[in-house]
């Protein structure tokens, strides 16, 4: 038996509740416009034609843990009944989240500004858990057997924790797998879009983000003035947005971990309706 199979049937032991509505999609958020390597990861996917795992990229918007004896590891490894302990990297699932609240960015902004919007025949072979696996949680659903939207509902969380994650299993084929990439307006006629349009699957565009300086300094405690500070720094014209994160990120000029927390500032308070 794969251990794509093995995942699957161990999580469905696990789970309980009524079938999920097909209608719900999964979606998977990322930066569109960082490198892997050197290349844009939009180009990276073009050319590989499959949305890889942390264990295979060793990048992350979340935690870098993805390694032998690393937390990811250790997690998966107990989730999926060691399923993957011997599998390589390749093999392993990748993550997203159940945008059960129809959110025109994406269920889990958290981790990036663009997404992935996958078909409904991805939810065979796709797990979930709530909340966010870092958290070692409990409670588990697949597409037949789902309680989770009711516990998330009934939870008091940040709205950029509040996500159902997915992990969703065998190789994610873009050209099969992949019903529209979903992007910020911000990133029209540079090349993201360029790299875009070399994938095979619709592109679509949200409402986008955008927050002024003046605003961001509203909420020094939500991540820390020094958070603030950056932010106010990066801004051009009084104003942060994807790309400006996205082409501060690429100078090499900040440490991206706390970039990644003024992204946070961004996701939480300038998501446009």
């Amino acid at each position: 038996m794969n251990p794509h199979t093995r995942a699957l049937r161990h999580v469905t032991a696990l789970s309980s509740g009524p079938p999920l509505d097909p209608a719900l999609p999964v979606t998977l958020n990322f930066h569109p416009d960082r490198l892997f390597g050197d290349r844009q990861v939009l180009t990276a996917l073009a050319e590989d034609g499959v949305y890889r795992s942390q264990f295979v990229t060793g990048t992350s918007n979340g935690g870098l843990t993805a390694h032998a004896g690393g937390a990811r590891w250790l997690w998966e490894s107990r989730i999926f009944g060691g399923a993957y302990d011997e599998a390589p990297a390749d093999a392993r699932p990748v993550y997203g989240a159940l945008n059960f609240r129809g959110s025109p960015v994406g269920a889990a902004p958290r981790f990036g500004s663009a997404h992935f919007r996958l078909t409904a025949d991805a939810l065979a072979r796709t797990t979930f858990c709530y909340p966010d696996s870092y958290l070692e949680p409990e409670s588990f659903g697949v597409a037949d057997r789902m309680s989770l939207i009711a516990l998330a509902e009934a939870d008091d969380q940040d709205v950029l924790d509040d996500y159902i994650e997915a992990q969703v299993h065998a190789p994610v084929r873009l050209d099969r797998d992949v019903a529209a990439l979903v992007l910020d307006p911000s990133h029209r006629d540079t090349d993201v879009e360029a790299a875009a349009e070399k994938l095979p699957c619709a592109i679509e565009w949200h409402a986008g983000f955008h927050l002024t300086v003046d605003e961001l300094r509203r909420y020094p405690d939500y991540r820390g003035q020094a958070y603030v500070d950056l932010g106010a720094a990066i801004a051009v014209a009084g104003v942060l947005t994807p790309r400006i994160i996205g082409d501060a990120a690429r100078s090499g000029r900040y440490d991206e971990q706390a970039l990644k927390r003024v992204w946070h500032y961004l996701a939480r308070y300038g998501q446009r309706p």
